[in-house]
């Protein structure tokens, strides 16, 4: 009769680390994608340009308007007669025809960007959120993949506080 030895706690949050690790390629990837498309969001970059024509009600206020059709700052370039001319786009307030052109990325695109703009009000909020628990057990377990006499973990724990250090001076500056 075979004697197994009793495995540690090592043992056991390394092959977590493995596997989670694994899992959470495709994510990071997708993750990572879109992240990058948001940062580029502002300018236009694989957009193409889509004209949207609505029914509103007559003779709702500019600032009302902006929020509706979802243009932040809305600025009225001209008014002639009762049609008011914005950005891309015009407004007629006797009929409540609304105008106007927006970029929007490909579909496809918009569904990876939508991964970041989860809130507590939508179904998947869920997923984002185990995603960035396994995220977070991903980084601290690390450290368990040195013994903490090794030269090794002395350098995963600098290397860990610069991170926090150049992240913490990239969000003051």
């Amino acid at each position: 009769m075979e004697i197994k030895a009793k495995k540690s706690i090592n043992y056991y949050i390394r092959a977590l680390h493995r596997d989670i690790g694994f899992f959470l390629i495709g994510l990071t990837i997708i993750y990572s994608l879109s992240g990058i498309l948001l940062i580029y969001r502002d300018t236009g970059f694989l957009k193409n340009e889509r004209q949207i024509e609505k029914k509103l009600s007559p003779d709702i206020e500019v600032s009302e308007l902006g929020r509706i059709v979802h243009i932040r700052n809305l600025e009225v370039s001209r008014t002639e007669g009762n049609v008011i001319y914005f950005q891309n786009g015009s407004y007629d307030k006797s009929s409540g025809i609304v105008k106007y052109s927006e970029k929007v990325l490909p579909s496809f695109l918009e569904k990876f960007n939508n991964l970041h703009k989860k809130s507590s009000r939508d179904l998947t909020y869920l997923f984002s959120t185990i995603f960035a628990i396994l995220l977070l057990f991903l980084a601290v377990s690390s450290f368990w993949m040195y013994k903490k006499e090794s030269r090794m973990f002395r350098r995963g724990l600098v290397l860990a506080g610069s991170g926090i250090v150049v992240t913490l001076i990239l969000l003051f500056l």
